[in-house]
């Protein structure tokens, strides 16, 4: 695929959907690439080294994809849309590179970060920096709608994630109150995508909602699957420690179930546990043996097959197969953990 950026994940993993729906966009997900690291050439010099970076470092350009494929299923990929997905790439990347510091993260994707490499002060105004010249990209649209929605989709991002923050180490934290979390800072930018895709075709309200509805539900299913990584995956593969985001207090889905259905002597020592930082492998060991994973899995199955549902109002295309093969992928990267 030539001009297709590189997956992050392992080549013997990438299902095989997911390569059937990246071949789909394949030239203008290539056009995408180029005009992210012309973006980078479009701050001062003394700036540009560090965006062309950041952007590099951000992963598979899965937003992207998701904004293209949606224009595709909705009338035609144009101008405007390798424009709206250069957009959705800029902020995702700003928004790794505000985690980064917060998670005190040193490397990603087996990478330094960019404040192990040039400290926190300068990586916060990295970030800034691109949100800004992210919002500044939306207001070319003809449609006021567009940015509004943009707007909208990055403040959530970023409101979840002080949501995220403010609940470490929150044993009262329920179910809902982590969907809500990760609906905010994960899947409001997939659902921004495919809508937005859809809007910029002028689709049907019905549409632009169907779309709406499988990027919140895929990018949801998307995070659960992370969560799951961090919990069953494997360290070469995931880029990271095992366990980085509970020796961080990140309460996630697989650990909240076992939490929830534990006797309340197990769940005081998986809360010492926690709290302490250490028998975290024993934490998760009783994630895996307690069925608690395995919940997690099939909730994260079960919204896959709902965002693949929703797009039964668009019509049937290549693209909009490409979309439900997505959601194909996300599930059978999940069934390894089984």
């Amino acid at each position: 695929m030539k001009n297709l950026p590189r997956p992050d994940l392992n080549a013997k993993i990438i299902p095989k959907e997911i390569k059937a729906a990246f071949e789909l966009i394949s030239e203008p997900l290539g056009i995408v690439e180029e005009r992210i690291r012309a973006q980078a050439r479009a701050f001062d010099p003394a700036v540009e080294s560090y965006v062309a970076y950041a952007c590099e470092s951000s992963g598979k350009r899965l937003r992207p994809a998701l904004t293209l494929l949606s224009a595709g299923a909705t009338g035609g990929i144009g101008e405007q849309h390798i424009d709206l997905a250069v957009i959705m790439e800029l902020i995702h990347a700003a928004t790794l590179v505000h985690d980064d510091i917060i998670d005190g993260a040193d490397l990603r994707r087996n990478q330094p970060t960019a404040n192990a490499k040039w400290g926190n002060t300068l990586s916060v105004l990295l970030g800034d920096c691109m949100f800004a010249h992210a919002l500044k990209l939306s207001t070319q649209f003809n449609n006021g709608e567009i940015a509004r929605h943009i707007a909208q989709a990055s403040a959530e991002v970023c409101s979840g994630e002080i949501i995220q923050t403010q609940r470490r180490f929150d044993f009262d934290l329920s179910v809902a109150d982590y969907f809500k979390i990760i609906e905010m800072k994960t899947a409001a930018l997939f659902a921004a995508a495919t809508e937005l895709g859809a809007m910029l075709n002028e689709s049907t309200p019905e549409a632009a909602a169907a779309l709406h509805a499988y990027g919140l539900k895929l990018g949801t299913a998307y995070q659960i699957y992370d969560d799951c990584l961090d919990i069953a995956g494997e360290e070469s593969k995931a880029g990271k420690s095992l366990g980085s985001d509970l020796s961080k207090g990140k309460l996630t889905l697989p650990v909240l179930l076992l939490l929830r259905n534990a006797s309340k002597t197990d769940c005081a020592r998986w809360t010492r546990a926690i709290l302490s930082g250490q028998e975290v492998s024993d934490v998760i060991t009783a994630t895996r043996s307690s069925g608690a994973l395995a919940s997690a899995i099939s909730t994260a199955s079960g919204l896959l097959k709902e965002a693949v549902e929703a797009l039964e109002v668009v019509p049937a295309t290549p693209f909009r197969t490409g979309l439900q093969d997505l959601c194909k992928s996300v599930d059978r990267l999940l069934k390894q953990f089984a």
